[in-house]
């Protein structure tokens, strides 16, 4: 299995007790993945970023995010404006209250994070998650991951902390269904029939005896398919004749560009800063893409 890497380094605020602690994605997706290839000889379908001002292609390095207003105004943020605000710059998870564990809605629950221990002594990392374990109580804590900041709920599972974001309330919609409406309740002797059947199917539960039969039967379709050969079975060497994916190429490009950055500013012989102004720009938004690149890969 491969080993987790850390994508967030940081600390609980526990009252007056810091807590420093590594954060790992705690789920994984096994999904066996798809491209989009031309039906006629399988070659790979590839998408250009292209601009719908000036027609070229813009590369990871050159792109910026906006936003569209309600008005007709579109404003562009650069990296360094969301460098400006505050949740940017929080490696503190600060816990601000303990509510009982039943109070929180599973709906709300987004994406879960195993949290390690960082340092010499984990005796506080043990406190924190002995204390939760037996008060059955779950910490509500501000998270910020990626200049986002979430509202998260922390537990102990087996002794290891873990952290579910959470959405926020106005993101869960309202289910009103008029086919509910002025429905008659059921009948007791309904009830007690659907009581007595969910009481036949009662049992623990155990997720390990549940399996994904549509994975699993994909995948034998696919071994099926390579081991009997066929028009529809290509050899990936002949289909990609035409060289790297778009986005190697991409970050290839954004590497150079800090190469060529970095050797222009090492040269003492060569000062001319009305032009070295731009190229430290784009090293600095090339090292930020690469650096976003890598850590979505991971």
């Amino acid at each position: 299995m491969e080993r987790m890497r850390s994508i967030w380094k940081g600390s609980i605020a526990f009252g007056l007790v810091n807590v420093p602690v590594k954060v790992y994605s705690a789920t994984e997706d096994h999904d066996i993945r798809f491209h989009q290839v031309h039906a006629k000889d399988g070659g790979r379908i590839k998408y250009n970023r292209v601009c719908s001002e000036c027609g070229n292609v813009v590369q990871y390095a050159d792109i910026d995010k906006a936003y569209d207003s309600d008005d007709g105004v579109r404003v562009v943020l650069t990296d360094d404006d969301f460098g400006k605000l505050p949740a940017a710059e929080k490696h503190e998870i600060p816990v601000l209250q303990f509510v009982p564990t039943e109070q929180i809605d599973p709906i709300l629950f987004e994406k879960s994070y195993f949290l390690e221990p960082d340092s010499s002594s984990p005796k506080a990392y043990v406190l924190l998650a002995t204390a939760l374990e037996n008060s059955d109580r779950t910490a509500l804590v501000h998270f910020t991951l990626r200049q986002r900041t979430r509202l998260a709920a922390m537990r102990s599972r087996d002794g290891v902390l873990v952290i579910q974001t959470l959405l926020w309330p106005d993101e869960v919609r309202a289910a009103e269904f008029s086919s509910l409406d002025d429905v008659d309740k059921p009948k007791a002797k309904e009830l007690a029939m659907a009581e007595t059947l969910v009481d036949s199917m009662a049992d623990d539960f155990d997720p390990t005896e549940f399996t994904d039969d549509y994975q699993v039967q994909l995948r034998e379709l696919l071994d099926e398919m390579i081991e009997s050969g066929g028009k529809k079975v290509i050899p990936v060497a002949e289909v990609e004749k035409s060289g790297e994916d778009a986005e190697v190429v991409d970050l290839v490009a954004a590497l150079q560009r800090s190469v060529d950055a970095a050797g222009k500013k090492a040269a003492p012989a060569k000062k001319t800063p009305a032009k070295k102004a731009p190229a430290k720009t784009a090293a600095k938004k090339a090292t930020a893409r690469s650096s976003t690149s890598e850590r979505k890969r991971a």
